[in-house]
């Protein structure tokens, strides 16, 4: 099963559990399983049922331009990636 690698900001809605294990074949489907686990992750991860921006999406360590329609394989890892801000 796919696992979702959280960053610190969002750990404190997942009891400080910092990787997950989930049962889904695209990133639709495993922000919707973290929700069931986690009420109120779905709202700081997408918006509009779209990735928040100021988010980005990693897979098998590859940004996802596919956004919630990324599909994740049986050992997939999923990173939840916040912008970085400086200049």
């Amino acid at each position: 099963m796919p696992t979702a690698f959280m960053p610190p900001a969002l750990r404190k809605l997942t009891g400080d559990d910092d990787r997950i294990t989930i049962e889904a074949q695209t990133v639709r489907e495993a922000i919707a399983e973290l929700e069931h686990r986690y009420p109120g992750i779905e709202a700081r991860l997408t918006a509009d049922g779209a990735i928040k921006p100021g988010l980005a999406i990693a897979v098998d360590g590859n940004v996802s331009s596919q956004g919630m329609l990324q599909k994740l394989k049986p050992d997939s890892e999923l990173h939840f990636l916040p912008a970085i801000g400086g200049g």
